[in-house]
Order: C-alpha cells, then sequence, then structure tokens
C-alpha cells in the first residue's frame, strides 16, 4: 500500500470534481474538505470543459440520476475522457430500476471508467450476477465478494471496490481486502458516496487507480474506527461529526501501523 500517496494529497489538494447524491453532498464536501482534497459539485451542463481542465478527477454518484441530468452527466464524462481524468462511478442501486441500470450501463460502455466502487448487489448486478437487493442495501448473495469484484472488473477492464464488513479491490490479477471498520459506517447515510469521492482524490494523483482504491478504503476505515473507538452503537449522528475530525486529524503513521488489510500482486 503507498501511504506516501495521502501525503502527496495533503501537498497537492487534488481538485475532485463531483457530480453528487443530492442526499449526501455537503457530507462528501465536507469529508472531502477534512482530508485535505478540494470539492467541487456541478448540476451545470455549460461548465463541464471548464471544470474539468484543471480538475484531478470526476466522482459520478448515480444515487439521484434522473433524465434532466443524464446530458451533463455526459459532457463531465467526456471531458474527463478528453482530458484524461481518471472518472470513478458510483452505481448506486443500479440493478433497482430499468433507468438506473441504462444510465449506468451507459457510461461504462461509453467512457474509460478507471473505478466502480459499490456494495455487493450492485457489483453483482453489473457483473451479471443474480443478486436480492431492495434499495441501497447489499442484498442477499450466494457469490463472494472477491468474486463479485474480480469478475465485474474484468468484465468493464477497471479497478472495483466492493464495501461492507470487509472491503473488497480487484483489478486484473491484482486483489486487496481491507478489514478496518466499524458498525457506524453503514449507519451513516452517504458513507459509501463519501469512500467513492476519496478514491477519487487518490485517483486524480496516483499512478495507478488500485493504490487509489486501496488507499481509499483503508483511509475511510481508519479514520471510522478512530471516530467510533469511544461511541455507541446508536450514536451514528455524533459519528458522522466526529469522522470529519477524525479524516483531518490523518497522518502517514496512524495509516501506517492502524491499516488492516491483506494485498496479492501478481504482473
Amino acid at each position: 500500500m503507498d501511504t506516501e500517496l495521502f501525503a502527496r494529497l495533503r501537498a497537492q489538494q487534488p481538485l475532485v470534481v463531483n457530480y453528487a447524491n443530492f442526499v449526501t453532498p455537503q457530507f462528501v464536501a465536507n469529508g472531502l474538505n477534512a482530508l485535505g482534497a478540494s470539492p467541487i459539485m456541478t448540476l451545470a451542463q455549460e461548465e463541464a470543459s471548464e471544470l474539468m481542465t484543471p480538475a484531478n478527477a470526476l466522482v459520478l454518484n448515480l444515487g439521484t440520476i434522473n433524465a434532466s441530468d443524464m446530458p451533463m452527466v455526459l459532457a463531465l464524462a467526456k471531458a474527463a475522457t478528453k482530458f484524461a481524468k481518471p472518472i470513478i462511478l458510483d452505481p448506486v442501486a443500479v440493478g433497482a430500476t430499468a433507468f438506473r441500470a441504462a444510465a449506468a450501463k451507459r457510461l461504462l460502455g461509453d467512457y474509460p471508467i478507471a473505478v466502480i466502487r459499490g456494495n455487493a448487489s450492485e457489483i453483482a448486478f453489473l457483473a451479471g450476477i443474480k443478486t436480492q437487493a431492495k434499495g441501497i442495501d447489499a442484498g442477499a448473495n450466494a457469490t463472494s465478494p472477491a468474486t463479485l469484484a474480480q469478475r465485474c472488473a474484468e468484465r468493464y477492464n477497471c479497478t472495483v471496490v466492493v464495501s461492507g464488513k470487509v472491503d473488497i479491490i480487484a483489478q486484473g490479477h491484482n486483489l486487496a481486502t481491507v478489514y478496518n471498520e466499524t458498525s457506524l459506517l453503514p449507519a451513516v447515510v452517504g458513507s459509501g458516496d463519501l469512500l467513492s469521492a476519496i478514491i477519487g482524490a487518490y485517483a486524480g494523483i496516483a499512478e495507478d487507480p488500485f493504490d487509489a482504491a486501496l488507499l481509499g478504503a483503508v483511509t475511510l476505515g481508519v479514520a471510522g474506527e478512530a471516530a467510533a473507538a469511544h461511541l455507541e452503537a446508536t450514536q451514528g449522528g455524533t459519528f458522522a461529526s466526529v469522522l470529519l475530525d477524525r479524516l483531518a486529524a490523518l497522518d502517514v503513521e496512524q495509516l501506517n501501523t492502524q491499516a488492516r488489510y491483506e494485498e496479492a500482486r501478481r504482473a
């Protein structure tokens, strides 16, 4: 794991353009800001090219995707591709409706998505594996998260993150598992959205999206564990606030000493 990427993030403050889920933009923006990145949210098709020129990465969250926004989302993806900026796709509840599925598959078919980050049911749907899910819930699936991630990564030739009690990162023959977690993270709506955005911040300055995804999962996991250390399971509201503090206080030493993960890479 390349924790020096964290130091570069703090020094370079990468600009992350977000098409955000309208439920969580403030939480995502505050989380990126606390970490040391520079967030910007947009709903204007007219500024897509102008924004993506200086930006380091684009994060597309489909949590509240709609037909009116699609031209703007496609314009952002087109501009990111033109300027060779990594695109991170968060396919929220992609299997819930035909419209969400069509939006995600159009983006995946027409643009070079660098990282897909979703829960097990979302990644299973994109990988073509049947699952049971309701809304944003992960749902039941007999296929292991590692297999889901690997199949989806192979199908779309990108890095895939399956987030959950453990986070799985797959890319080609590379596979990593991150064990840092707390039950308070899924108790906060938007924690997955924030993970996608953090991965975007790292991807904007990393040579390899796999490194960005792995460090992104570790970053949120370590900060989450620190935030939850003295809280009860019912204190999700307090946790959301303290998490921002822990992201701001995070340093390389804490990442190196508290990260719990396994990583296997093959050339």
